[in-house]
């Protein structure tokens, strides 16, 4: 009778079998390969390579191909020395573009702050910074990026606590040089291997509360501001008018005053020369003086009859009853 036929052969799951070269070069090739994989690694154009060995800082490298020893020999970390990074303060920028979306989050506990004349001001800013040190920036500070956020939160405050809110929101310019100055000075101090290259006041303006408040003081501002202007023009326009009206008299008084000084000269000249011929000829001169003077009287008188002292008869040659002379 025949045995029935199992339902499988164990024979069939025999494994094949292997060549003996893949073992002899196949198990080399494999760690060619992850040795050649692990030992080169390429650095972005905007980057530097820091290496480390066994933990331990040893060299930087620059863009392009390099090498390092692998299998944890020596590590390497990119660092973005040639990016232009940013930090946001007081806002969250969530998608930059031609309509920016924003975050809707509540950031008062940043951008709160208490200006030097007691005032609240809610302030927005950005900083533009590099990483000009790798080294600084991986090992001397624990977190470099939260703290240059912290450093700029107290930078930000000290420089808006010395100045009026007036101050803060119309000498912008002063305020972030005032401030990148400070950072900068407080980065180096840190050693964070940071370099600040701007500080950009977005917004400075009062909580929402005080809002209206604060613009009817602006309101009153502008307005005082309005009417000093105007005051200013009526003064520029009447004050040099006044003075120009001033000089010109001065100077005619002047011209006056020189006009009748020349004339007294003149008529103080002439009478010495008058009495420095009188006393050379008396009788002369007396005689030139009383035709000159008779010249100039009788020139004013109407009709005139000129007679001898001895002429009698002379009353019918005067037509007196016409009124003349």
């Amino acid at each position: 009778m025949q045995q029935p036929k199992p339902p499988f052969d164990l024979n069939d799951f025999r494994p094949p079998s292997v060549p003996r070269n893949v073992f002899r070069y196949g198990i080399p090739l494999v760690l060619i390969i992850l040795f050649l994989s692990s030992s080169f690694f390429t650095v972005a154009p905007e980057e530097v390579g820091v290496i480390l060995r066994f933990g331990e800082y040893t060299r930087e490298v620059q863009p392009g191909l390099n090498f390092k020893w692998p299998m944890g020999v020596e590590a390497v970390y990119k660092v973005p020395v040639r990016t232009q990074l940013k930090e946001e303060f007081g806002f969250e920028t969530l998608e930059a573009g031609v309509r920016s979306r924003f975050s809707d989050r509540n950031f008062e506990d940043v951008s709160l702050m208490l200006s030097g004349d007691l005032n609240i001001a809610e302030v927005e800013w950005i900083v533009q910074y590099r990483i000009k040190d790798p080294y600084n920036y991986l090992f001397r500070v624990r977190n470099a990026r939260q703290t240059f956020r912290d450093i700029n939160e107290a930078i930000m405050r000290e420089v808006v606590g010395d100045r009026t809110i007036n101050e803060v929101l119309n000498i912008r310019a002063e305020v972030e040089a005032t401030v990148k100055v400070k950072m900068q000075e407080l980065v180096d101090q840190y050693e964070l291997g940071f370099e600040v290259e701007q500080v950009q006041l977005q917004s400075v303006t009062p909580p929402d509360p005080v809002k209206p408040a604060f613009n009817e003081v602006n309101e009153a501002e502008q307005e005082k501001e309005k009417l000093i202007n105007q005051a200013q023009g009526e003064y520029n326009k009447i004050i040099p008018k006044a003075r120009g009206e001033a000089a010109r008299t001065i100077e005619e008084a002047r011209g006056y005053a020189l006009e009748r000084v020349n004339n007294a000269k003149g008529d103080a000249a002439r009478f010495n020369a008058l009495y420095s011929e009188y006393r050379k000829a008396k009788e002369v001169t007396r005689q030139r003086l009383y035709l000159e003077t008779l010249d100039k009287v009788l020139q004013r008188v109407g009709k005139k009859v000129i007679t001898d002292e001895a002429g009698t008869g002379v009353l019918p040659l005067l037509d007196l009853n016409k009124g003349g002379q």
